[in-house]
């Protein structure tokens, strides 16, 4: 070790011990940044040192096993943080990633840059130079993955650890001018240790919140960068689209997408004729119920910036409770019945904050679209969608707001308007949502509200939900359930071990009431859980509920039993496995009979810059003789190689079989090559074949055997860049 960096390390660990209590660090400006290289340059010895982690896992409040030092400057245009991490180099994993998509040792920082004790910045770092960003929401209840910042960082592996360095530009992030201190913390995961570890100290019942976060505190220096702000993204596209008989068309297109940050606190986002094709196709999802199957939106215009029109109160870690989905971004630009897609030729955004208030707007304009159907023509008219919304941060860590959604086509008018909000502490949150539908001159009430609680030693839990039934947003929003209510409640006892193998076991009880007014009748159901938890990373819960149920005029006894489990014995593997069993009405079949299923998945790190897995669904029919009616399964294996960071060769394979007709019916094959050359900045090149049984017809319009062939292969060539003003 040269003498330089035994200098800097020694300066390293020079700190003032009252900010290592009381969670403070003081940003020190300098005239020139520091090299984001990697090595610890002198001037690190001027900044104030973070120290004295605290340990929430494996082994809670237990004294760190490696030690972690952080460190914040700034100049006049950007924020700055080291991260020294102490290990064996052996130890530390050094595979290869992407942006966001990351595996092994890993660190961040948080920032609060509002000081509202709900709402943060997160920028994360693997010991191999994979960054991750995202929004932190909900006093770190949830999480906003779609947001991506411009921001710098670079990563080197000694033969005592780690270092990592980061740049993060204050014109890349909205804050307020007028606060004399910014809520902090840093965070260091350790994977062959499964050790976690926080500056900040929180109650194991309740996690990490960032009510509890340090403080960054500005002495001498506020951060005022403003800037242009202006981040513009031409995009070009070419795709090649089978038609038949080895014929393709052409297409060739543009779009441009805008951001702009008039200000610290104000967002606009723009675009215009993008390309919204999917790379990977929907997950197969086996549907029994009565109601249609959701899908998660993956489109980056919708996901970005999407915070703001977010009802409040989802529960990322537990799912129990979550408002009506009153904007369903899926309804713009949708499929068709015929597979075309409506074209969306505009949309546009805006969002930001002045003083406790938070607001945004959405504008949107799809193109008329003819489509098959049955044999005829349909048009899907043009249309307009629209969104507003006002929240205002009341009490210490609380919100109010109102909601707006609406699509607008020729003579028709669809929408919905909700009040919701939330009371929280950091133990528990009180949710509530109170919405109106409107279609045309037709509408009804619709709400729910959700109540949770992380005792040290208890839980409780309870949601409700009530639909009217003409409680319509199906043009805009996800929220099927018409004509129904609900009350769940959940309580019972936690147990945490501070020593040896089980770390955590919680068993809870309640019940549950539903009435769906099309079967005149309330459902009635008991349910009993058990959840356990280890300290190698792995752990189970087992659900089981019964009682009386009616559908479609039948009264009946109900019950399910279900079992999930999750290991990740290894970093360089990790699976789940689950599975249940139910007595239930089969709405795809028209009867009353049981229903199974069971599915694995697992990812291995074969190499530094190779992944592989695979996952694995079953879906059993009964009848109601209790013979097998039907066997489905889905076969998702992939193979995903990555040979430098940020440069992503991904191949998968879906596969559908039906045991009635014993063949696989359906096959998609997919490859993507992707590089993040630049922030914000990708190559994307993808082939997508589609295989199925669907009938086939010869020259002479003759039905051909049954086979698998193609029905459907295009690929494209997409390039985004960002120019950054």
């Amino acid at each position: 070790m040269s003498g330089l960096v035994r200098f800097s390390l020694l300066l390293l660990f020079s700190v003032t011990f009252l900010f290592a209590q009381d969670k403070t660090l003081v940003l020190r400006k300098v005239p020139l940044p520091p090299d984001i290289d990697g090595v610890i340059d002198p001037m690190w010895s001027q900044a104030d040192s973070a120290i004295g982690f605290f340990q929430t896992q494996p082994y809670y409040g237990q004294p760190p096993s490696r030690a972690t030092v952080a460190k914040v400057l700034t100049t006049d245009e950007a924020l700055y943080c080291l991260i020294v991490c102490y290990d064996d180099q052996g130890n530390i994993q050094k595979t290869t990633g992407k942006l966001d998509d990351f595996a092994g040792d890993i660190v961040s920082i948080m920032l609060d840059t509002f000081g509202d004790r709900k709402t943060a910045y997160k920028f994360a770092v693997t010991a191999s130079g994979v960054k991750a960003d995202s929004r932190m929401l909900d006093d770190a209840r949830n999480r906003d993955y779609g947001w991506d910042g411009v921001w710098f960082a670079e990563s080197r592996i000694h033969e005592w650890g780690f270092v990592v360095e980061m740049e993060i530009p204050y014109r890349s992030i909205q804050y307020d001018e007028t606060l004399n201190a910014w809520g902090l913390d840093f965070d260091r995961w350790i994977p062959h240790l499964t050790e976690d570890l926080y500056w900040c100290r929180y109650e194991q019942n309740e996690g990490q919140r960032i009510s509890k976060f340090g403080r960054l505190a500005f002495v001498d220096f506020k951060p005022k960068v403003k800037g242009e702000n202006l981040e513009i993204y031409p995009v070009g596209l070419t795709s090649a689209n089978y038609l038949e008989s080895k014929k393709y068309r052409i297409q060739s297109d543009v779009g441009l997408d805008i951001f702009y940050n008039p200000s610290p606190k104000l967002t606009f986002q723009l675009t215009g004729n993008p390309d919204f094709a999917q790379i990977e196709a929907d997950p197969f999802e086996f549907n029994i119920s009565r109601y249609e199957t959701y899908y998660n939106e993956r489109r980056p215009f919708f996901t970005q910036g999407n915070e703001i029109f977010m009802p409040s109160g989802r529960e990322r870690n537990t799912g129990f409770y979550r408002p009506l989905e009153l904007m369903y971004t899926r309804r713009i630009g949708k499929k068709l019945p015929d597979g075309s897609e409506v074209p969306l030729y505009l949309g546009t955004k805006a969002f930001g904050r002045v003083g406790d208030w938070e607001y945004g707007g959405f504008l949107a304009m799809t193109g008329a679209t003819e489509f098959g159907l049955n044999g005829s023509m349909m048009t899907e008219p043009r249309a307009y969608f629209a969104s507003g919304r006002v929240k205002k941060h009341i009490l210490e860590n609380s919100t109010i707001g109102v909601l707006f959604v609406g699509k607008f086509t020729e003579g028709n008018t669809y929408g919905v308007l909700d009040v919701d909000g939330v009371f929280r502490t950091s133990d528990w949150q009180l949710s509530y949502q109170l919405a109106r539908s409107f279609k045309d001159n037709e509408g009804d009430f619709g709400g729910s509200a959700g109540f949770v609680m992380f005792q040290e030693k208890w839980i409780t839990l309870a949601r409700t939900r009530v639909i009217g039934e003409k409680f319509d947003i199906d043009q805009v929003g996800f929220v099927p359930w018409r004509g129904t209510a609900e009350l769940t409640a959940l309580t019972g006892p936690r147990w945490y071990y501070h020593e040896g193998y089980v770390s955590q076991i919680l068993i809870y009880g309640g019940g549950q009431l539903y009435n769906e007014k099309v079967d005149g009748y309330t459902d009635q159901t008991v349910i009993l859980g058990y959840n356990m938890q280890f300290r190698t990373n792995w752990g189970f819960e087992i659900n089981s509920s019964a009682g009386r149920s009616r559908d479609l005029g039948t009264t009946f006894r109900s019950y399910e039993l279900t079992l999930s489990s999750w290991f990740n014995p290894s970093p360089d593997f990790s699976g789940n496995l689950w599975g249940g069993y139910s007595r239930t009405y089969n709405f795809r079949r028209n009867y009353l009979a049981y229903y199974a299923w069971s599915g694995a998945e697992a990812g291995f790190q074969v190499l530094k810059t190779l992944q592989a897995g695979s996952s694995l669904g079953a879906n059993f029919e009964f009848k109601p003789d209790r013979s097998i009616e039907d066997v489905v399964l889905n076969g998702r294996p992939y193979v995903s190689v990555t040979p430098v960071n940020n440069l992503n060769i991904r191949l998968y394979l879906d596969m559908l079989y039906f045991k009635s007709t014993d063949h696989v019916e359906q096959t998609i094959f997919g490859f993507l090559f992707s590089y993040n050359f630049l922030p914000k900045s990708w190559i994307y090149f993808a082939v997508n074949e589609v295989q199925n049984r669907r009938p086939e017809y010869g020259p002479l319009g003759t039905v051909l055997p049954n086979r698998l062939h193609v029905t459907d292969r295009a690929g494209v060539l997409k390039l985004k860049y960002l120019y950054y003003f």
